[in-house]
């Protein structure tokens, strides 16, 4: 997950990681990304840093480990790291997350007529970093929900403000590892889509282990998706983005949905961020993958 849900253990070249456009501003048709914001907060300081011995983070946000040790220790392709989380972030995961959030702990069955309080199509986003795509994506298409996940506490309280502010009620923020949500906690045939944008490309050779998008997590989601449901993966990173063509071609359960097999172009649905502009400016090559779950 960046498995998104992404952090590397080092700075990575390039647009990898959604974390990486902290601070963009000016999203079409987004307004509000939150900041230091809040009346009565002092720019600059750290809500964190206000906060008693011993009291908790977000007392009605997400939790820290949520998942907890209930399940196997297993190596993982995220690694959750702490930063700043601003007023306004801090503001949204305490007012919003009892209603829009989702602790990803394992231990329930996720109806998501419930969770979202209607019938319309699911995708799944695994890794949003701070949220400004998944909120344009959301409101370029009401009609579909997005359940967006990722373990960045300042992306989720950034993407919460982002729906509240622009009015954007089909988005769900899951807090937690990817794998246990789709393995726990969704029922089969149940996904619409999987969005996997940037995650994390592990470079070096020892942590290619790490890498989200393997033949095992892919059979793990192919049970999730319904027939024709379409994985779109995009990375910057080009080994990553070549081994992600080979293990979708080779993979029994979907299809590449370009007739000649290789790279889609990026579809008018994927925003292209700044950060990832910027990228495209020095040269990087963003490659999209948009493969199709075949009828089992």
């Amino acid at each position: 997950m960046s498995d998104s849900l992404n952090a590397p253990e080092i700075p990575q070249p390039g647009t990898s990681g959604q974390s990486g456009i902290t601070g963009i501003a000016g999203i079409s048709g987004i307004s509000g990304i939150s900041g230091d914001d809040h009346p009565g907060h002092i720019p600059g300081v750290s809500v964190r840093h206000t906060r008693t011995k011993g009291e908790p983070r977000f007392p009605d946000g997400p939790k820290a480990d949520p998942a907890g040790s209930h399940f196997e220790r297993r190596i993982r392709s995220f690694q959750p790291r702490r930063s700043r989380v601003t007023a306004g972030q801090a503001d949204a995961l305490q007012r919003l997350w009892p209603e829009w959030g989702l602790d990803i702990d394992g231990q329930c069955v996720v109806d998501f007529a419930e969770l979202f309080g209607n019938g319309n199509p699911v995708v799944l986003e695994i890794g949003f970093g701070m949220g400004e795509a998944t909120a344009q994506m959301a409101a370029a298409d009401p009609g579909t929900n997005i359940l967006a996940v990722d373990v960045h506490t300042p992306g989720q309280g950034n993407l919460l403000n982002l729906a509240d502010q622009n009015g954007l009620s089909n988005i769900r923020v899951g807090n937690g590892d990817a794998i246990i949500l789709l393995r726990e906690m969704l029922t089969p045939d149940s996904l619409d889509g999987l969005r996997v944008y940037f995650p994390d490309p592990w470079p070096k050779k020892r942590h290619h282990k790490r890498r989200l998008i393997q033949p095992e997590f892919l059979s793990l989601a192919a049970t999730r998706l319904k027939p024709g449901a379409v994985v779109h993966c995009a990375t910057d990173w080009e080994p990553y983005a070549e081994q992600m063509l080979e293990v979708l071609t080779a993979h029994p359960d979907f299809e590449n949905t370009q007739d000649d097999g290789g790279f889609a172009p990026r579809p008018q649905f994927r925003p292209l961020t700044r950060f990832e502009g910027q990228g495209l400016d020095k040269g990087h090559v963003v490659n999209d993958l948009l493969f199709r779950r075949v009828q089992p």
